[in-house]
């Protein structure tokens, strides 16, 4: 029996697309199902039971919950505008821990998202491996918790029975219920495809041009496949990032959405708001080398492609 925490959320929902793709079923889902319409992302999904967050753990700890065998922990809270360090740690960082003193006690195997904000504003750079995590330096505290459950693994040894993928910018289907936390792409589609301009935000640094602000963009597709490569290959285990390995800007973004759509490019600069100002990200990029040492050869889409694709789902206010 797997335990798919977050099932219901952007990518957690999208894994389970892959398992039901691959013949699996036998998954528990764990999500917080509120007002954002997320249950939506369940639609047309097979699993054996849903339980929400606040009561799953006290029934897993009881010993409620039998045969489990796998834990896909992608439940967090992912706002990097929410200012609560007491619920990000209780959420996020304690939640997590559980899970894993959980898991690793009974040898289940135990997946779980990190994120790429551990990396701060990237002087430390993109790498994954061990010896540098220590040294990172998160700029907001959704970026705090994750960093503080990935050195917690690494200082216990927990890391040699547990796998953690730092995801980059995922965007895809499934995101709707974000808010303002979904991808560009998303957000302005509406817009754009109704004849407006794309508004990207204005860039505060003289060494980056308004638009040119770079991060490395990931299909939900291809996150998805780079999981399965680790659900089927439990003695993968470590830090891995979870990117493409080649940034683009946000002006290539909207290059290929007005290309995806057929129209001619155009763009307003819009200031950015001051709340997020000193923690917003110029520039990341996955350095990718560990996770390929993996054995993880999964070729990703281009950008364009990518956009293509999901402005498909887009247009028709499809699903995964």
């Amino acid at each position: 029996m797997i335990i798919l925490t977050g099932g219901a959320g952007f990518i957690g929902s999208c894994f389970l697309w892959k398992l039901n793709q691959r013949g699996i079923s036998d998954i528990i889902v764990v999500d917080d199902l509120d007002s954002s319409g997320k249950w939506k992302n369940l639609l047309g999904k097979k699993f054996v039971d849903y339980i929400q967050k606040d009561d799953f753990l006290e029934l897993l700890e009881s010993g409620k919950l039998a045969n489990i065998n796998k834990i896909i922990h992608m439940g967090a809270c992912s706002s990097t505008v929410l200012n609560d360090p007491v619920y990000f740690l209780k959420n996020n960082y304690e939640y997590s821990k559980r899970l894993a003193l959980w898991a690793v006690a009974r040898k289940a195997r135990f997946i779980y998202a990190s994120s790429a904000a551990t990396y701060g504003d990237g002087t430390a750079g993109y790498d994954d491996a061990d010896e540098i995590t220590p040294f990172l330096k998160p700029l907001n505290m959704y970026g705090y918790s994750k960093h503080l459950f990935d050195l917690w693994l690494l200082q216990n040894g927990l890391i040699k029975k547990a796998t953690g993928l730092k995801f980059f910018n995922v965007f895809g289907p499934n995101e709707y219920h974000k808010e303002e936390m979904m991808s560009i792409i998303c957000k302005r589609f509406n817009e754009v495809s109704s004849g407006k301009p794309m508004r990207l935000f204005k860039s505060y640094r003289k060494d980056y041009k308004d638009g040119e602000q770079k991060r490395d963009f990931i299909y939900v597709k291809d996150a998805v496949e780079v999981m399965n490569y680790f659900y089927d290959n439990p003695g993968k285990c470590g830090i891995y990032n979870l990117g493409t390995a080649q940034a683009h800007s946000w002006n290539d973004v909207a290059s290929a959405m007005f290309s995806a759509l057929g129209m001619k490019p155009a763009i307003e600069y819009i200031e950015m708001p001051e709340n997020i100002r000193k923690q917003y990200q110029y520039f990341t990029q996955a350095k990718m080398d560990k996770i390929r040492a993996a054995g993880c050869g999964h070729k990703f889409m281009t950008l364009e492609e990518a956009v293509k694709d999901y402005c498909g789902y887009l247009k028709d206010g499809a699903y995964l």
